[in-house]
């Protein structure tokens, strides 16, 4: 059966955001009057100055109008996929911050004394609050949506060599875009094996207008070398008269795309070629938050780790912490510390139980292991079996934010576009394990991991760091 073709244009409601929006910003007004004039906040009105609230009707028309035209020439209501909801923030606040000054040089023109200059200090606050709370509900809910297949774009990618296989590490990393990667198609079958972590090939690319109409396709994503020129130029024309948007990701000599580095030189474009890990000051700064986090939460912890470690103790013989060997950056290794969890030997006996494996790749996962003791499943579920990694943060050997560390087992069998996740420290949680942790397949996992190095930030090692807490409570994908 053809799958259903979902919308590949934002639907009614963008076209409705400047009417909620004028909404919102007179509701702003209004609230300003009454903290002002009714509940007096800050400052107590005298009552020889009290205005009406009648008296600000026009104003307030003048200042709706004004934030439409600034908010309209600052892009806040232009459908950018993609963009933060901190850029849409930011272009609210300037929107909202330009009307207002354009307002007060008008009115206080013409009536300087008229009004309360408190009264727009609470407006435009409130405006920005209510705009910016506007889009992070229309987010959640959009996100919401996507994640059960709506209003998402179907996507096929022609070409898997390493820029197309950036695009797939951030379409896995970024569901919020709204793309449904179909599969891909590889002219050179050197390249790509029948599937790549979650994704498959779906044929030759001379079966490629069949597969438009077979799979619903809404948009190509072309990521050939450039030498292919003629037939990126076919499948441009393909994709038009199937009426399907194809999209072009520029070839900077297959080399990845965040290794890219575009420079000016009094009008000529430069392009350089960066590592890929963090830079220096990068690297300072995550450390400095590793060793104050670390800190942090071993203090934190402290009862809850004393509490599992006295459990465990109680319920079997052996060491209460574990310790194994593991590959850090650049595959040099360290002993990860962790709770024991399972009984004394259980590594002796992981050779008989390789065919349980539940995992894919060179990874080993049982939901049902019989090593696991009774309070060892319990942590696992919970994760606590992971707080004593906090002292190998403080040691320098792991990050609280990274990819998983790997055993030397593991990393033997890695093929070589697999080996870009040691490039930088490991991890005690990552994006991985807020996406899904071990329900993810092995390729799944590295694609997230090498799409956090090449976009590593501040705000996203924030990010999941928040998101590893309801992770955590709520067990998902944990065994």
């Amino acid at each position: 059966m053809t799958p259903k073709r979902g919308p590949s244009r934002p639907g009614w409601y963008p076209r409705m955001v400047p009417l909620l929006d004028v909404l919102l910003i007179n509701a702003a007004f209004t609230l300003g009057y009454l903290l002002r004039y009714q509940v007096q906040l800050f400052r107590d009105v005298d009552p020889v100055n009290f205005v009406p609230y009648s008296a600000y009707g026009w104003l307030q028309v003048g200042y709706t109008a004004m934030l439409v035209l600034t908010l309209g020439v600052e892009g806040a209501w232009t459908w950018r996929r993609g963009a933060s909801w901190l850029d849409e923030v930011y272009t609210v606040i300037n929107g909202t911050t330009t009307g207002m000054a354009v307002t007060l040089v008008l009115i206080f023109g013409i009536r300087p004394l008229a009004f309360s200059r408190l009264l727009f200090l609470y407006v435009s606050v409130l405006t920005v609050m209510f705009l910016s709370a506007h889009r992070l509900i229309r987010r959640i809910v959009q996100a919401r949506r996507r994640r059960r297949g709506i209003g998402v774009d179907r996507v096929l990618i022609v070409g898997a060599g390493e820029i197309g296989m950036a695009v797939m590490r951030t379409l896995v990393a970024r569901p919020d875009l709204g793309y449904q990667l179909v599969g891909y198609v590889e002219p050179d079958p050197t390249q790509a094996g029948d599937t790549i972590g979650p994704f498959r090939k779906l044929g030759e690319l001379d079966a490629l207008p069949e597969m438009l109409v077979a799979e619903a396709v809404d948009e190509v994503i072309i990521t050939l070398p450039a030498n292919h020129r003629q037939r990126i130029q076919k499948i441009i024309r393909q994709c038009q008269q199937a009426a399907v948007r194809p999209r072009i990701v520029p070839d900077f000599y297959q080399l990845s795309l965040n290794q890219v580095d575009m420079d000016l030189l009094a009008g000529i474009p430069l392009i350089g070629v960066r590592e890929l890990s963090l830079g220096h000051g990068a690297r300072a700064v995550k450390r400095a938050i590793d060793v104050v986090g670390a800190v942090v939460g071993l203090i934190v912890f402290a009862p809850v780790m004393a509490i599992v470690a006295l459990a465990i103790r109680l319920e079997s013989p052996g060491p209460v912490l574990f310790r194994q060997e593991r590959l850090g950056e650049d595959e040099h290794p360290f002993r990860v510390v962790k709770f024991r969890s399972m009984r004394q030997g259980a590594e002796k006996e992981l050779s008989a139980l390789m065919d349980r494996n539940e995992a894919d790749g060179p990874l080993f996962k049982m939901r049902d292991d019989p090593r696991l003791t009774s309070v060892g499943r319990w942590i696992r579920r919970t994760s606590l079996d992971e707080l004593p990694q906090f002292v190998n943060v403080l040691r320098g050997e792991l990050s609280l934010v990274g990819p998983r560390p790997p055993l030397a087992s593991e990393v033997a069998l890695y093929e070589t576009w697999q080996r870009k996740r040691l490039a930088i420290k490991p991890g005690v949680t990552g994006l991985w394990q807020v996406s899904g942790r071990s329900d993810l397949t092995f390729d799944e996992m590295c694609l997230l991991d090498i799409y956090y190095i090449e976009n590593w930030s501040l705000w996203l090692d924030l990010r999941i760091i928040l998101r590893t807490i309801p992770q955590f409570l709520m067990s998902r994908g944990a065994y």
